[in-house]
């Protein structure tokens, strides 16, 4: 019998978990937004901040950010309250999702989530222990709300951050979480450091 070399077994695409998920769904016909969000179950969170903190870095109006914004508020809210997976409201939980075109997206990020993927590996499971979880949606609820600040320069480093814990608690790396967090406090305290800068020149003005 042929010897058979025990390789390591190769980690899952960072893709996968939602591949498999709206495929499914789209047989049954029941894909949405919040079906697919459910389907994730608990890595609907992680999923729901990578995508939402991405809405926030796309090129848009000044002011923008406060109404891109809101979904990330909610999911993290939801996290801190201890919810099972992401609940969106109606009419955006209805939203229809092309199978297809959700799968050609998915490709297109192949370049980018390969190189995530050689450096992403489980690590600090305890920071993922369900008693965690709504201290940790605390602490990115917090950062959600530097980014619902219409200051002007701020919302890429909140928006960051968001991405970084979100890729993080995809794929249960504690230390990518831990480090968005750090980056988001950072960002919380730039935050700060604006607002106030802005509030003294307001009132040298007005004085």
């Amino acid at each position: 019998m042929p010897h058979r070399e025990n390789r390591p077994r190769r980690r899952p695409s960072l893709s996968m978990p939602i591949l498999r998920t709206s495929r499914a769904q789209h047989r049954a016909g029941n894909l949405t937004l919040g079906n697919l969000l459910a389907g994730l179950g608990e890595r609907s969170f992680g999923w729901a901040i990578v995508v939402f903190s991405l809405v926030t870095m796309l090129p848009l109006p000044p002011g923008s950010s406060v109404i891109t914004a809101l979904p990330v508020l909610v999911t993290t809210l939801q996290m801190t309250f201890g919810f099972a997976h992401v609940r969106l409201p109606g009419p955006l939980a209805r939203l229809r999702v092309d199978q297809n075109r959700l799968r050609r997206t998915l490709l297109r990020l192949r370049p980018v989530t390969r190189r995530l993927e050689r450096r992403l590996r489980p690590r600090l499971p305890a920071l993922f222990a369900p008693r965690h979880e709504p201290l940790l949606g605390l602490g990115l609820l917090v950062i959600a709300f530097t980014l619902f600040l219409p200051v002007p320069g701020s919302g890429w480093f909140p928006a960051i951050s968001l991405f970084v814990v979100g890729v993080g608690l995809v794929e249960r790396d504690g230390a990518v979480v831990v480090l968005g967090l750090v980056l988001g406090a950072l960002s919380a305290l730039l935050t700060a450091a604006i607002v106030i800068s802005l509030a003294e020149g307001a009132e040298a003005i007005m004085g």
